[in-house]
């Protein structure tokens, strides 16, 4: 194993990992607490339409994915409010015509799209100087954001008519968190794909959540679960030579419910020592 640090691809890896553990360890608690997971999954189907729009004009499908995933995002929490139609009605059109619009204009462009498979999977060894500059870069800004608006952010993740009782300006910060979460469900998806990116949000939180109730320790209990299932993901990976972003993902499954067993066994030894003590 040692013998991979000498390759520049597998160091790129170790970076990505880190990030994305940062990012989606801070955007995922969020996204748990406001309980918006179903708006997270059509964020990331919906980006594919950018991935096929980027290959048919030319540009990175990276940044055609994250414009498109914020105007869809931002969209849909405008329409929300203004509509008849419901929300989950409307992310489930936002989910089925983002990932039509990228099979059409994948369909459309000439040739063969060789690396697709790598959006709809995700490869960590695949990961680019530019990849690790995009991914430092939004780990730089959800830090700063959730460091200058943490009062407001936990307001508005457990009470959002009590939040707007304090004059906390909403709306503005709704939009600003959700167009984080595009980003942080694009940038990521060369690290585990748009079908399993949503896991990576949500599986390190529950493993948190398990030993926290306290929003803060759980971003920081979400980050460690999330690097730590990154890096059992990429040795299983090399070593039984599967893709990496499934193996990442089966990483953070095995810690939550290793982890759920520890508490659960706990929990009963606890409940067996107090009956022990009952009198008679």
């Amino acid at each position: 194993m040692l013998e991979l640090f000498r390759y520049d691809f597998f160091i790129h890896a170790l970076l990505a990992s880190f990030l994305t553990a940062v990012t989606c360890g801070v955007i995922g608690t969020y996204i748990v607490a406001r309980r918006i997971v179903f708006i997270s999954g059509g964020i990331s189907h919906t980006s594919f339409g950018g991935i096929g729009i980027g290959y048919y004009l030319g540009i990175n499908p990276i940044l055609c994915a994250a414009a498109f995933s914020i105007l869809s995002a931002l969209g849909v929490e405008s329409l929300s409010k203004r509509s008849d139609l419901r929300e989950d009605s409307l992310i489930g059109m936002m989910w089925s015509l983002g990932m039509a619009v990228g099979i059409i204009f994948i369909f459309l462009t000439p040739g063969y799209a060789a690396n697709l498979m790598s959006y709809l999977f995700g490869d960590i060894l695949t990961v680019t100087r530019m990849d690790i500059y995009l991914m430092a870069g939004l780990t730089i800004i959800i830090s700063g954001v959730f460091f200058l608006f943490y009062k407001e952010i936990l307001f508005l993740s457990f009470d959002r008519e009590f939040a707007q009782t304090q004059r906390i300006p909403v709306s503005f910060i709704s939009s600003l968190l959700i167009s984080l979460v595009a980003l942080t469900i694009v940038i990521n998806i060369r690290i585990v794909g748009i079908i399993l990116v949503i896991s990576m949000l949500t599986i390190p939180q529950a493993s948190a959540n398990l030993i926290s109730q306290n929003f803060k320790t759980i971003i920081f209990y979400s980050i460690a679960f999330a690097f730590l299932s990154s890096i059992m993901g990429l040795i299983a990976s090399y070593i039984i030579n599967i893709p990496s972003g499934a193996s990442i993902i089966f990483s953070a499954a095995i810690i939550y419910w290793t982890l759920k067993g520890v508490v659960s066994l706990g929990h009963r030894i606890k409940k067996r020592k107090s009956l022990d003590q009952l009198p008679g």
